[in-house]
């Protein structure tokens, strides 16, 4: 009489899996979908900031050379918001004598927030000093 390996084991007529399988999924997922959720809400956040900074880069640039070539940076008082659909971004305009030549030093500051938390976005430029 020929004997099958299988004599003492019962086979598995279903396909389907056994409990401790379907825990470990559950656990293993529990572990994997939090991790997931937050490396996506970090991306998100860190390309929000970028093209905020890239807008804020923007803006000071501009404004700064619309003050240097309208020669209006002396009459500018020293902070404000932008209008119309960048109005979330402040503006700072810092100016000081420089140090080595009669120059004057100016220096635009654009912040913006972010949940939350303010990033700043600066530009500067050197200037001679008004004749009087």
């Amino acid at each position: 009489m020929i004997r099958s390996s299988y004599s003492g084991r019962r086979r598995r007529k279903d396909g389907g899996f056994t409990f401790v399988e379907v825990l470990a999924a559950m656990l293993f997922m529990a572990i994997v979908i939090p991790v997931a959720v937050q490396g996506i809400a970090l991306a998100n956040r860190a390309g929000v900031i970028a093209e905020r900074k890239t807008v804020a880069a923007q803006l000071a640039d501009s404004f700064l050379t619309e003050l240097v070539v309208t020669e209006t940076w002396q009459n500018q008082p020293g902070s404000g918001t932008f209008p119309g659909i960048h109005r979330e971004y402040e503006w700072r305009l810092e100016q000081r004598n420089w140090d080595i030549d009669p120059l004057i030093y100016l220096e635009v500051q654009v912040a913006f927030t972010v949940q939350a938390q303010e990033h700043l976005v600066r530009t500067s430029t050197l200037i001679e000093e008004p004749e009087e």
